[in-house]
């Protein structure tokens, strides 16, 4: 027993000095998990005013798809005009852990709060054709919506340099549809101090809905006694609302009615000859510089802001791009050509 117990302490032995004495193992890095936190991809958050006119439903597409573009993700929401519904999306989106918030606004005002609950989780936020008032927001990005508003009076006055005129407004809530107003009566004005263009009636839009519009021009009708020479309406919603009041009193077509978003019922009045014009905004030029931007900023790169606009708090860095105004004379080479609307859909070909 005495020597079996020496011969397995002499190979116990063996086996240690051979482990000592060979080659060391290597040890290997350590490895990083393939999907660590720095390479999840870029969350952005849009919380959309409405989905009930063609504009936006437009813009969510191609917003959406511009992000997913950049290797991003984007999860969108839309209030239909519920101001409380909108702020609460907007906190569920800034719960959820979004890396930046893009804003449509329905109330210029309350937005306000959502700002400021994206900042307190430290997220920035974009607003994005509609600015957000006294927020402390990062940046604006829209067209210049009072450049819309002058060319719509501009292309009006060049029909009717003299007359009676009604404004139908877009909500009042919405600070794009007062930069609107102020671009067109930054052009009638000079008309009006020479007595030559007589507002007559001027009427805010509730929710920029045309059923609204439809009832303020009955009301403008009603009140002049159709005594009316050309209608400005702050989009081509509105003016299809207009237009309709028109056409029950047998007049669409007989008096001018300026639109602006190039909706496509706006384009095909346009076709038929009962709306004058309408403003282009090339909404797909909009999102992808929107998206560029939210991917950029989320990412911590600097954005460069070439325009300062004023929302009541501060001057907000804003990238304002260039409208362009549209009638039957470059319906082909303006929406047509970019592809916003087929030749199919606006003549019925």
């Amino acid at each position: 027993m005495k020597r079996e117990a020496k011969v397995i302490w002499l190979l116990v032995m063996v086996l240690l000095l051979a482990a000592c004495t060979g080659t060391p193992k290597q040890v290997p890095e350590k490895q990083v998990p393939p999907f660590s936190e720095k390479t999840k991809p870029i969350r952005i958050g849009f919380s959309m005013d409405t989905l009930l006119e063609e504009r936006w439903l437009k813009d969510r597409e191609l917003f959406k798809k511009s992000v997913e573009a950049l290797g991003a993700e984007v999860e969108i929401v839309a209030a239909n005009g519920d101001d409380a519904l909108q702020i609460s999306q907007a906190e569920t989106l800034i719960q959820s852990g979004i890396d930046l918030l893009v804003i449509v606004p329905h109330n210029a005002e309350a937005t306000a709060a959502i700002v400021h609950k994206a900042h307190l989780a430290g997220i920035k936020v974009i607003a994005y054709d509609r600015l957000v008032k006294n927020a402390d927001l990062d940046l604006y990005v829209s067209f210049d919506n009072e450049q819309v508003g002058e060319m719509q009076a501009k292309a009006i006055t060049e029909l009717v340099p003299k007359g009676n005129y009604v404004f139908i407004g877009g909500a009042i809530t919405d600070n794009n549809a007062h930069l609107l107003k102020k671009g067109v009566f930054n052009v009638l004005r000079p008309y009006i101090e020479r007595g030559d263009i007589n507002i007559i009636y001027d009427q805010w839009t509730k929710d920029w809905t045309p059923v609204n519009a439809q009832a303020n021009m009955e009301e403008a009708l009603r009140t002049t006694n159709m005594q009316i020479d050309a209608v400005i309406a702050a989009n081509d919603a509105t003016a299809g609302g207009v237009i309709q009041a028109l056409a029950a009193k047998g007049l669409a077509g007989k008096i001018p009615v300026a639109g602006q978003d190039a909706d496509l019922a706006g384009v095909q009045r346009i076709v038929t000859g009962t709306q004058t014009m309408t403003v282009y905004k090339p909404i797909q030029t909009l999102s992808q510089e929107i998206a560029k931007l939210a991917v950029a900023m989320a990412k911590g790169e600097e954005i460069i802001a070439d325009r300062k606009v004023n929302n009541g708090k501060i001057e907000v860095p804003s990238v304002l791009l260039t409208p362009i105004a549209v009638n039957e004379h470059n319906l082909d080479s303006t929406v047509i050509s970019d592809g916003f609307h087929t030749v199919g859909d606006v003549y019925g070909e």
